[in-house]
């Protein structure tokens, strides 16, 4: 009887100590965890002199700001591509920076402009051409944006309204000073851009 009580015990023993050996590290991986945490919020927090009083900021997750970022570069394309002066040096830049932003489409666009004649025009009419964003859809399940706006071609004599209706995908990249954003548009093609209105100037 003494020896059973005795192996009754040192099992017992066995199992007190076990399970607060297991007690005591469950709390050391906790306290990492907590630490862990206290440690990333604390890096989010960001004081910030105002007239010398420091006043308490948070700092954004980055990926909330992605889609403000992908509208920013879609609308940022379309701007630089469609504004366009009667100034072959001033639309050989624009179209320069736009194409930092874009894949082989909007090389094969400007080409297909040029080769129609579409910039000579603009040149030798005296035009100004520029371009207002009405919306920008995006669908991130499969990275696909829609681009509605119209755009604005005033002459001496008058002054055409287009739409422009155009898609494409976007893709994350490395940010670089030519491309501040990351982000890649691809695949782009435009849908639609007829004619809305022509509108004579008055001359006086």
């Amino acid at each position: 009887m003494l020896i059973k009580n005795l192996e009754q015990r040192i099992k017992i023993n066995k199992i007190v100590s076990l399970g607060a050996i297991a007690f005591a590290f469950l709390i050391v991986i906790a306290g990492f965890f907590f630490a862990y945490r206290m440690i990333e919020d604390s890096r989010k927090s960001i004081y910030i002199l105002d007239n010398g009083v420091p006043v308490l900021a948070k700092q954004t997750d980055v990926l909330l700001n992605r889609p403000v970022e992908y509208k920013a570069q879609i609308e940022l394309f379309h701007r630089l591509f469609f504004t366009l002066a009667p100034d072959d040096s001033y639309i050989k830049e624009n179209i320069q920076k736009s194409l930092y932003l874009i894949d082989d489409s909007g090389k094969k666009e400007y080409t297909n402009l040029r080769e129609k004649g579409f910039y000579n025009q603009i040149v030798a009419s005296s035009s100004m051409v520029s371009i207002h964003t009405d919306s920008i859809l995006l669908n991130k399940e499969n990275n696909k944006f829609q681009f509605f706006g119209k755009q604005m071609i005033t002459r001496k004599s008058s002054v055409i309204t287009r739409k422009l209706f155009s898609e494409g995908f976007f893709e994350d990249i490395i940010r670089s000073p030519n491309n501040p954003h990351g982000v890649l548009l691809k695949n782009w093609r435009i849908i639609n851009n007829e004619e809305l209105s022509n509108q004579s100037k008055n001359s006086y």
